[in-house]
């Protein structure tokens, strides 16, 4: 949803507008043509109020009360005593030069409304208006069916007949030829009745573009236009298009279309989950932005498939041999593991015995096997597949959809009302010649700064709440060491939870609801530093929003993760000269087995917890909101609850409606990139989560929320470059995380190098991978109370008495060279395959190429035919011997551009 308040179709105030430029006071901006105004349509405004019977008609039509012109638009507003001349004297002359531009309007009284206090405003668009403003927004529409053949069906299309939809439920229109409308070559379009040539989506697009542009008032010396700001200042509180029916039943009206409760009954019912979408259809009725969105979901969820299968695949490898490595037994056995005496975990905790983290070392085989590295090499290579052959579906879409030569709507490019209600400064555009608003640099310098002192200081407490969580663990790790240290009195918490995994689940858990506290609070101040930037343009407004949420969101929801996976157990010194957090705490340590188990419980935490708060403040608190505000009205029969009504008390979208959904799977698809190396299973969670999260959007949008105004879009914009980022980095990080967080290379690097037995090369690894301290060095105390002289910790050093003792050995050295080559390596291997994907799977599909130009060919044949069978007409009825000469150069020249083209 474009952030100011435009994700669905039209202009909100357009350009900037000098009033000395026009001599028509009514004239909208923008276009030079103004439709006269009729006595019938000024009648309805100014005539004598028209009593409805509300027992003969049905209010749940969406049409006049004559039953033949179509509701295209709606108003609201209410009686509010503060500023009520004001505010009055706005609405007429603003529905003053509604009439002026050709709209017809008609009232509802407050008396007839359900509440009885709200008035609505009803417009119509006839035929010479939709024709005059579908020409200067260059819609496009059917000049010819399209007679290029379909591509051969695949023979194996069968097997996903259960996953297709009926055709003749979804009731497929047929593909045409399509030229921008000309009012003057009518003739020329497959017009067969104007009243239904546009659609509602259309029809309601071109409404709201006269609305962004119709003036209201002049006020210092200023003229004031667009229904936005209306909205902003009161004068109305609410403007919305209206759905076709109610979402559970077909309208009785026979000229409904009744497309919401096509959708609602075939894509919004999640028992519909495993049926394709049925997308022409959600282009048809919410226009191309959405469309793309929903195209794009589906697409995603659709690879995801992939992914969750090769990861559930290496996950159920890690359960086969979860029982079978050498190094978990040897930490379970009794006579090797249970006799190796570990040093304390804090400085008041007592010795532990290596078996008591034997569940945890098995658990932690399951994603910490030979599968990660062939899984993380995988998922480097799928993420470059979705990203290309999201470009090859999204040509496909762009063609299908009419959006090949689209360039981003006016609307997006357009200087926003805000920015020019806060500049005190003009300036002569070059282009133009006209004076238009402007920032100067110092001023947006200023603005700049601030902005970007907020968002540092925004992470920066991010990472205090990082670092708090982090003392957390750190505390509550000594206390779970003590209560863990005595395993005959809490033998079940021994078993299955050692002290670092006690840790860690709390401390992702109290991490989760701190990321929440702190989303809910950075999207009111990315919205507040964004406003104060004043950007000029829609489309640039959104784009720095984007970038401030997601750059936030990212330290948000990673940096834990980032710390367990890389920082984590890698600077915690050596018994005796342990490194402290403040001077205090001690450094955590990972488990025996690895921190992996602990990255993937902190990924499942909060990936799931997210997905599961998600889904609740998406679809329960709209229905909530919903049902207390229509709670009496509810239950009224549609001739007392109209149509306009129903869908006023519906929630509105807001001005950020789609950009949340975007934010959501790309936060998503970062868990299921960036630290995949860790959990195989994140795919599969991200693809329940989304084949829920199809439907759960899809009811959202048909039950719970107003229609919106019809936008197009031949891409999902910038989300695609961010997506691209992510992928790019996720190859870095997850070389990493198997280099440094899993034991892969520590074990390749004894089998290799230290393994004394070839016929089990890694028999003894846990006692290598073990080094001795000295207890008298770690605490005095310790020797006297236990008579134990020495302990073991998980690190590669000389042993106490060692003329070198605590200094890193020659093995430890082999095992970080080992790492930094497997990281460069892994790296290169994977970058080159994604590149060379990327280079050999062509953007846009070779028969998607051959239909535009075809199309261009035919479309401009028919259209040159059409000018020169025109001019024939002309001339023949003239019988000018000059003119028939003329009419053979253009013949000519018409055969000519046919070779070329």
């Amino acid at each position: 949803m474009s952030p100011a308040g435009d994700e669905t179709g039209g202009e909100d105030n357009g350009p900037y507008y000098d009033p000395s430029n026009s001599s028509r006071e009514g004239e909208i901006p923008g276009n030079s043509e103004v439709l006269s105004t009729t006595t019938e349509t000024a009648s309805l405004i100014h005539g004598p109020t028209k009593v409805i019977d509300k027992q003969i008609h049905s209010k749940d039509s969406v049409f006049f009360c004559d039953g033949v012109r179509r509701i295209d638009f709606i108003l609201s507003y209410v009686d509010d005593p503060k500023d009520a001349e004001k505010k009055m004297e706005r609405r007429k002359e603003f529905e003053m030069n509604l009439l002026k531009t050709g709209l017809e309007l008609e009232t509802e009284n407050k008396d007839d409304s359900e509440d009885g206090k709200t008035y609505f405003t009803k417009i119509h668009a006839p035929w010479d208006v939709l024709a005059t403003y579908a020409e200067v927004m260059h819609i496009k529409v059917p000049i010819k069916e399209n007679d290029i053949p379909q591509a051969r069906e695949n023979p194996f299309d069968w097997l996903l007949k259960p996953f297709r939809l009926n055709p003749t439920i979804i009731n497929p229109e047929p593909d045409y030829f399509t030229a921008p409308f000309s009012k003057q070559r009518q003739e020329l379009f497959l017009i067969n009745d104007q009243e239904t040539f546009f659609s509602p989506s259309t029809r309601n697009r071109i409404v709201y573009y006269i609305l962004s542009r119709c003036k209201y008032a002049t006020e210092d010396g200023k003229r004031k236009f667009g229904i936005k700001r209306l909205l902003n200042n009161g004068t109305y509180t609410a403007a919305f298009p209206l759905h076709d029916c109610r979402y559970w039943k077909k309208s009785h009206d026979p000229k409904s279309e009744n497309e919401r409760y096509t959708l609602y009954k075939e894509w919004a019912r999640f028992g519909r989950f495993y049926k394709e979408q049925p997308l022409h259809l959600i282009r048809k009725y919410y226009g191309e932005k959405i469309g793309i969105y929903f195209a794009w979901l589906g697409f995603y969820t659709e690879m995801l498939g992939i992914a969750g299968a090769v990861g559930f695949i290496c996950f159920l490898y890690g359960c086969i041999t979860k029982d079978g490595n050498i190094w978990s037994e040897e930490i379970c056995d009794a006579e090797l593991g249970g006799k190796i005496i570990m040093c304390p975990l804090c400085y008041d905790c007592d010795f532990w015995r290596l078996n008591t983290t034997c569940e945890s070392t098995k658990n932690s085989h399951l994603f910490d096997n030979a599968a990660t590295l062939f899984f993380a090499v995988f998922m480097g290579i799928w993420v470059t597949l979705f990203l290309e052959l999201w470009k090859r579906r999204q040509a496909k879409l762009e063609y299908e959809w009419d959006l090949v030569d689209f360039e981003e709507e006016q609307q997006q490019l357009q200087i926003r009302p805000e920015y020019e209600a806060k500049c005190k400064h003009y300036k002569k555009n070059p282009v133009t010649q006209e004076p238009e608003p402007y920032i100067p640099i110092s001023d947006q310098a200023l603005r700049s700064c601030v902005s970007g002192a907020t968002v540092l200081f925004w992470i920066f407490l991010i990472l205090i709440c990082i670092i708090a969580v982090i003392v957390y663990r750190l505390s509550m790790y000594a206390t779970f060491a003590k209560i863990t240290v005595n395993m005959e009195k809490v033998r079940y918490i021994g078993t299955f939870f050692t002290p670092q995994m006690a840790t860690s689940v709390t401390a992702s858990v109290l991490n989760f609801i701190i990321i929440m506290i702190l989303n809910y609070f950075y999207e009111r101040v990315a919205i507040w530093i964004t406003d104060l930037e004043i950007p000029r343009t829609h489309l640039e407004y959104e784009n720095r929003l984007t970038m401030k949420m997601f750059l936030f969101q990212f330290v948000n929801y990673y940096s834990s993760c980032f710390y367990v996976a890389f920082f984590k157990g890698k600077f915690i010194g050596h018994p005796g000269d342990y490194n402290r957090l403040f001077g205090i705490w001690r450094n955590e340590e990972c488990d025996p087995g690895g921190c992996l188990i602990e990255l993937t419980t902190q990924l499942t935490i909060i990936m799931a917890g997210k997905q599961i708060w998600g889904n609740i403040q998406e679809s329960f608190l709209p229905w909530v909101k919903n049902w207390w505000v229509s709670r009496n009205a509810r239950h009224h029969p549609e001739r007392l609850y109209s149509r306009w009504e129903q869908d006023h008390d519906l929630q509105d979208m807001g001005q950020l409606g789609l950009f949340y959904e975007y934010l959501e799977m790309v936060i998503q698809f970062g868990f299921v990139t960036l630290f995949v190396a860790s959990f195989p299973l994140a795919p599969v969670l991200a693809l329940l989560n989304n084949i829920i999260e199809i439907r759960v959007d899809a009811w959202k949008f048909i039950t719970q929320f107003k229609r919106p105004m019809a936008a197009k879009a031949h891409s999902i914009g910038i989300w695609h470059q961010i997506l691209n980022g992510v992928a790019i980095f996720s190859v870095v990080t997850n070389a990493f995380i198997v280099a440094f967080t899993s034991d892969m290379i520590p074990r390749l690097v004894y089998m290799y190098a230290y393994s004394e037995n070839s016929q089990l090369p890694m028999q003894g690894y846990i006692n290598n991978s073990l080094s001795i301290a000295s207890v008298s060095k770690i605490h005095p105390n310790l020797q006297r109370k236990s008579e134990i002289l020495t302990c073991r910790y998980k690190d590669y050093r000389y042993p106490a008495g060692h003329p070198s003792e605590y200094k890193h050995n020659m093995q430890f050295w082999h095992i970080l060279a080992a790492k930094m080559a497997f990281i460069i390596i892994l790296e290169h291997v994977v970058f080159l395959v994604k590149f060379a994907i990327a280079a050999l799977i062509p953007d846009v599909p070779s028969e998607v190429k051959a239909r535009v130009k075809r199309e261009k060919y035919l479309t401009q044949k028919i259209l040159h035919e059409y000018e020169l069978n025109k001019l024939r007409e002309t001339l023949a009825g003239s019988g000018n011997c000059a003119g028939n000469k003329e009419v053979s150069v253009q013949a000519e020249k018409v055969e000519l551009l046919s070779e070329q083209l």
